[in-house]
């Protein structure tokens, strides 16, 4: 008889190790090897590429992408124009922020799409066909064509699916999914790097758009070993908080399209509905008259939105005073602090300083330094900046404003929304003059403060 093979596999990074440790030798996390049972037989992996021998890129026959439309604007933005077939994307996020519900809305409107014949199949493993009916029915979609599976054997999915043919497969979620070549539960790091693998496989074989649901950690990242990510074909993170009923959808990989594409929903009693012109819902409650208040204008992939900057500098009462941003990553923070005091003399050594981003939404891009830190000036020194203005714009250490991406479409967003006066880098001007519109061109801090604040 033979002995099985024991090893040691890290529920973090999925690496091995012959024997227990405290410490994953290859992550460093503590307290996260379980023990496995290797695999002898390795049968079940195949090639996704018909032909295994070389051949020129040039002779490679390349046809135009085919997408499946789900009819969601604001899904199909972030997708790149809709579903691949066999491409497989998996979308993460918070428990309750409304990934079946978008899916189920996803699926009744490729089901009802008259330009295309879909066939789709929706395999929940953490709910059961029950509540998939109760949720439709109180969002009033038409789902009959829509098939339903409640399953999470991987050999029977996999059957089903080279069976059916479906264009599109939801899997829900991958972490329920087990395979019985392995003899770990499911949800652990081998069964998930498993199921995604063979999933993937059968996608691409059978040309069907696949979107699987992944759950994620404390920190909002998705569970699982992070080679889950690097299988499949697009990534999308679902966001929003709490108190908030707009939901955010975040493209952060995306072999088909534009990456940091940003779609926008709002949870309503019949489902998530569309926001197309969420410039005007940032800004609807926006006070002009106050302290601290600045429009910015930041670039999520191809779209330009306006978000309202809010700044409050306050003396503090303690000897390490307060440094809080929510929406902003803190150590841009802590730069655009000592290019204030360095450049233009404003210390806040002695105050407490929090920033903003209204609406809940997390900016990255270095577009919004100006805007910010005319904002913390602004509530430090109590002046108001004029009404119907728009900053922008990257500031260096050395006091200087560096020019943004896509600067002339930022400006036209702001016409848009009304905005008359507009306070950019220097090498953002249009070349052309824009009706309606004053441009003020800067080139440092100093230039930037006298624009807004006539100090």
């Amino acid at each position: 008889m033979v002995k099985s093979k024991t090893l040691y596999q890290c529920q973090q990074c999925g690496g091995n190790s012959t024997k227990w440790q405290g410490q994953c030798p290859h992550c460093y996390e503590w307290n996260c090897l379980e023990e496995q049972i290797a695999s002898s037989e390795n049968k079940r992996y195949k090639s996704l590429n018909k032909k295994s021998t070389l051949i020129s890129i040039d002779d490679v026959v390349v046809n135009d992408i085919l997408r499946r439309p789900t009819q969601i604007n604001e899904l199909d933005r972030v997708l790149g124009g809709g579903l691949v077939p066999g491409g497989v994307t998996l979308i993460g996020g918070d428990p309750g922020i409304g990934k079946s519900t978008l899916l189920i809305q996803a699926l009744s409107s490729l089901t009802k799409n008259p330009s295309t014949d879909n066939k789709v199949i929706y395999v929940t493993g953490e709910e059961s066909i029950d509540q998939i009916a109760m949720r439709s029915r109180r969002l009033n979609l038409d789902v009959s064509d829509v098939l339903v599976m409640s399953e999470i054997s991987l050999q029977n999915i996999i059957s089903t699916i080279e069976k059916e043919k479906p264009t599109v497969v939801v899997i829900d979620s991958i972490q329920t999914l087990f395979s019985d070549d392995l003899s770990s539960a499911p949800g652990s790091v081998s069964q998930v790097r498993e199921c995604a693998a063979q999933l993937t496989r059968v996608a691409k074989a059978n040309d069907a758009s696949m979107i699987l649901v992944g759950h994620v950690t404390k920190d909002g990242s998705i569970a699982g070993p992070r080679v889950l990510e690097h299988i499949v074909d697009t990534v999308l993170y679902f966001e929003g908080e709490t108190n908030s009923s707009f939901r955010l959808i975040r493209s952060i990989k995306n072999r088909y399209g534009a990456v940091n594409e940003l779609g926008i929903f709002a949870m309503t009693e019949k489902g998530l509905k569309e926001v197309l012109n969420p410039s005007a819902i940032f800004l609807s409650a926006t006070s002009y008259e106050n302290n601290g208040s600045v429009v910015t204008v930041v670039q999520e992939g191809t779209r330009p939105i306006l978000i309202e900057i809010q700044a409050l500098v306050d003396e503090s009462k303690q000897s390490s005073p307060k440094r809080l941003s929510v929406g902003l990553e803190n150590n841009r923070l802590s730069m655009i602090l000592a290019v204030l005091n360095k450049h233009l003399n404003f210390s806040c050594h002695s105050h407490d300083v929090f920033v903003n981003a209204v609406g809940g939404v997390k900016i990255s891009e270095p577009g919004v330094d100006l805007a910010v830190m005319i904002s913390i000036a602004s509530s430090l020194i109590e002046k108001t900046v004029e009404d119907r203005t728009i900053i922008f714009g990257e500031i260096g250490l050395g006091g200087e404003v560096r020019p943004v991406s896509r600067g002339q479409e930022r400006v036209n967003e702001a016409k848009k929304l009304g905005f008359t006066r507009i306070i950019l880098p220097e090498k953002n001007i249009p070349k052309k003059p824009i009706d309606g519109v004053t441009l003020v061109s800067v080139k440092t801090v100093k230039e930037a403060m006298s624009a807004a604040l006539n100090y």
